[in-house]
């Protein structure tokens, strides 16, 4: 049902702490890597942080939250936090960006190898934003995502490692290379979860993905998006609208038309939302 509501019907979600302040730290980081190689120090992070503040002071996302002072402290002082464990991760003198919040897109196929077709028979897209794509030492692809929540747990890393091959899925399929590792930096513990996409592991994902987007069309077809309830239902702002709690889908318009006017983009330079027209997951990585 949530699926429904965030990507058929396109009903924004509110902005909250937790995703607001990955925006300001994505783009902190975004700042960081801008810079030459011997700048990026903490004393350089700490600015391209206070920089990101200024920009996101009137980015309707942060000006929604409504946060008092104390709470806006609170708020930006978790954010340095955040900042500071990312060196632990890595030594980012020793990265060699090639590109940073790059939006990699490719034709979604279908479980028969074809190009899946949408509305008026134009192909459906499949879309991710990669924080950043670099260089190693011998040259070969490396995929980067920041990740400013909490690691996850053993139940739900494999859906993580199933996103990390879609993104090693779009790079093979834009660039003509895959990537020899894709690597998920948590900054909240701070952890790196490293994987080694493989031909079999690509190939795989593909055809998951295509029978996805064909249990989607199915689903369409019936309009059946059946709810699912679980622990996450508490943290869902489409709950209130759920018929597993007692909530109407049809007043999730109610939502939509309040948010209307508020941008979900992202700061910097592509700002450029995280969903594209075949939603499968790419944008929650």
């Amino acid at each position: 049902m949530a699926f429904r509501f965030s990507a058929i019907d396109r009903i924004p979600q509110p902005p909250t702490q937790a995703t607001t302040k990955g925006t300001l730290v994505h783009r902190a980081l975004e700042l960081l890597m801008l810079r030459s190689a011997p700048e990026r120090t903490p004393e350089h992070a700490a600015a391209d942080l206070a920089t990101a503040r200024r920009e996101i002071s009137t980015h309707s996302d942060f000006m929604l939250l409504g946060l008092d002072e104390a709470q806006e402290a609170t708020f930006f002082a978790s954010a340095e936090v955040l900042l500071d464990r990312y060196f632990s991760l890595e030594d980012p003198t020793t990265v060699r960006p090639i590109g940073l919040e790059v939006m990699v897109s490719t034709a979604l196929p279908t479980v028969d190898g074809s190009v899946a077709l949408g509305a008026g028979d134009t192909p459906v897209v499949l879309r991710g934003i990669i924080d950043r794509l670099e260089l190693d030492a011998d040259g070969e692809l490396i995929v980067t995502d920041y990740k400013t929540g909490a690691v996850p747990g053993m139940g739900f890393e494999q859906s993580r490692m199933a996103g990390v091959n879609i993104y090693a899925m779009l790079v093979e399929r834009v660039v003509g290379r895959r990537p020899v590792r894709v690597q998920l930096l948590y900054l909240s513990k701070p952890e790196a979860i490293i994987a080694y996409p493989t031909e079999q592991k690509v190939r795989a994902v593909e055809k998951r993905t295509a029978a996805l987007w064909s249990a989607v069309e199915r689903a369409c077809e019936r309009d059946d998006f059946r709810p699912r309830p679980g622990k996450l239902c508490d943290y869902c702002s489409y709950k209130p609208y759920c018929p597993a709690w007692g909530g109407d889908p049809a007043q999730a318009i109610e939502l939509r038309e309040m948010l209307k006017d508020g941008s979900r983009q992202r700061l910097g330079a592509n700002p450029v939302p995280r969903t594209g027209d075949a939603p499968i997951g790419v944008g929650a990585l």
